[in-house]
C-alpha cells in the first residue's frame, strides 16, 4: 500500500503538497529528496502533483547503506528478477539519492548487474549516469517506465536503504507545451511555471475525500479530470494570462479568474480556449471579470483562492535597502488591501494560497512582506505543516532576487 516519491528542486514544496492532499500522518520522509506514502498507489494522483518527480513502487529495505553490499544484494537478485519480465531488450538505470558514491562507481556496478542479467541470456542495455541519478528527460527517452525498462531507485534512510523502481516521471513535455506553446504569454507580467500551479492549487485544496480520489485515479493518465467530479470552484484574482486557472481546469475543477487589465482577461481567455481544443474539453466552462482585486466584487461560489498577487518591481540585481524597503511597501500595501477586500466575500474557513513576493538580499536570506506576521489581524489563519516550517514555503532560484513565498491561510 505504500509509495515511495522521489520530490523536485525544491523538495519542501512537495512535502507540502502532499501533506496538504493526504495528511501528515501518511507522510514517511526518506533522506533529503524522498518521501514514503502510505497511501493506495491508485489513490495518488501523480499527473497532479507539481512537486513529485517520479513514482516509484517500492521493493525492499536493505539493512545496510554500504554501497558494497547493496550491489551484492543486487547481483543476487536482480538476474531472476529479470527473468519474470517480458522477452525482448531490457533496458536498465541505475538512480541514488542520499549516497556518496559517485557516477563512475555507479557505472561500474550498472555493467556488472548488466554482465550478470545478460549470463540468463537475456539482452540488456545500460543507460549511462551524467548524474548521480537519472533525470525525468532520461527516464522518458529510454522508456524506463515500459515493459522492459528497469530504472532501480536506491534512497539513503538513516541505517537502511530503499530499493524502489520507478512507475512514472512527470510529463515534462506537457508542462512546456502548456507553458511555451499557449497562444498568449506576457514576461512583463512574470511566467509562472505549470508546476508550481499545480502546487498552489493542491495546497488550496487541503484534503481530497477518498471517493473523489477513487473517481480521479479512474481517469487514464494525461487526460483533463471532468468538472464533476470535483465540483468546486477556484478563484484566480490576479490572473494574468491563466497559468493557474489552466492546471486548475486541467484538474477537474471550475475556474473564475479576475485581473485588473483587460488584456490579461482576454489573454486568459484565449489561452483556456487553446487547452480546451488541445485536451478536447468543454469551452467557456469559466468566469473570467475585469476589476481591481483591491475593490471588486466577486460572486459565489468560490471554493478556493490560488493565485500569484503582485510581485513588485522586477529585480537583476540587490536593489539599495531604500529601492527595496519602498518595494516591498507597495506591495504589502496592495496585498493587504486585497485581503482585506476578499474576506468578507469567502465563508468561514475557505482556503487560500497565495504566492507573495520574498526578495533574496544574500544567499538563501530573504526580507519578507510585513503582513506575513499579521496574518491572523488581517482575519485569516496561517495554515501550519507538520512536517516543514513555513520559512521554506519559498519557490526561488539562486540567481533570482525576487522570489514566490507561498502562505496557505484559511478565512476566519
Amino acid at each position: 500500500m505504500q509509495s515511495l516519491l522521489i520530490l523536485g528542486r525544491q523538495p519542501e514544496l512537495g512535502l507540502a503538497e502532499l501533506e496538504s492532499l493526504y495528511g501528515a500522518d501518511k507522510l514517511t520522509t526518506v533522506g533529503d529528496q524522498a518521501v514514503i506514502v502510505d497511501v493506495d498507489p491508485c489513490l495518488l494522483a501523480f499527473d497532479r502533483l507539481g512537486g513529485s518527480i517520479k513514482f516509484c513502487k517500492i521493493l525492499t529495505t536493505l539493512d545496510t547503506t554500504n554501497w558494497g553490499q547493496v550491489e551484492k544484494f543486487l547481483l543476487g537478485a536482480s538476474p531472476a528478477q529479470s527473468q519474470a519480465m517480458p522477452e525482448g531488450k531490457m533496458l536498465l538505470g541505475l538512480s541514488l539519492y542520499g549516497f556518496s558514491e559517485g557516477v563512475r562507481r555507479i557505472e561500474a556496478t550498472g555493467l556488472s548487474l548488466k554482465k550478470a542479467i545478460r549470463k540468463t541470456g537475456r539482452p540488456v542495455r545500460l543507460i549511462p549516469n551524467k548524474e548521480t541519478e537519472l533525470n525525468s528527460a532520461q527516464v522518458i527517452h529510454n522508456k524506463l517506465t515500459g515493459t522492459n525498462g528497469w530504472e532501480l531507485i536506491f534512497v539513503k534512510a538513516g541505517n537502511q536503504t530503499v530499493v524502489a523502481q520507478t512507475v512514472k516521471v512527470q510529463d515534462i513535455e506537457a508542462y512546456t507545451r502548456r507553458d511555451r506553446e499557449r497562444p498568449k504569454r506576457d514576461a512583463k507580467v512574470g511566467m509562472l511555471p505549470p508546476k508550481l500551479a499545480q502546487i498552489l492549487i493542491n495546497l488550496a485544496s487541503g484534503p481530497i475525500a477518498v471517493d473523489k480520489l477513487e473517481s480521479i485515479c479512474d481517469i487514464p493518465a494525461g487526460q483533463p479530470i471532468p468538472r464533476k467530479v470535483l465540483g468546486q470552484t477556484v478563484l484566480d484574482p490576479f490572473c494574468g494570462t491563466g497559468v493557474v486557472l489552466q492546471e486548475a481546469s486541467l484538474m477537474g475543477y471550475e475556474v473564475y479568474g479576475s485581473d485588473l487589465e483587460s488584456r490579461m482577461t482576454d489573454y486568459t481567455e484565449d489561452n483556456l480556449d487553446w487547452l480546451a481544443e488541445l485536451y478536447g474539453m468543454e469551452t467557456n466552462k469559466y468566469r473570467l471579470e475585469t476589476g481591481d482585486a483591491t475593490t471588486h466584487q466577486w460572486t459565489a461560489p468560490i471554493d478556493m483562492v490560488a493565485a500569484e498577487l503582485y510581485l513588485g518591481r522586477p529585480f537583476t540585481s540587490t536593489p539599495t535597502p531604500e529601492v527595496l524597503a519602498q518595494t516591498a511597501s507597495d506591495c504589502n500595501l496592495i496585498i493587504k488591501k486585497f485581503l482585506k477586500n476578499i474576506h468578507t466575500q469567502l465563508a468561514e474557513d475557505t482556503r487560500l494560497c497565495l504566492a507573495v513576493p520574498a526578495w533574496q538580499t544574500k544567499p538563501n536570506h530573504f526580507k519578507h512582506l510585513p503582513l506575513i506576521d499579521q496574518i491572523e489581524d488581517l482575519g485569516y489563519n496561517r495554515v501550519r505543516f507538520e512536517h516543514i516550517r513555513d520559512d521554506q514555503l519559498i519557490y526561488y532560484r539562486s540567481d533570482q532576487i525576487v522570489a514566490r513565498e507561498l502562505i496557505v491561510i484559511t478565512r476566519k
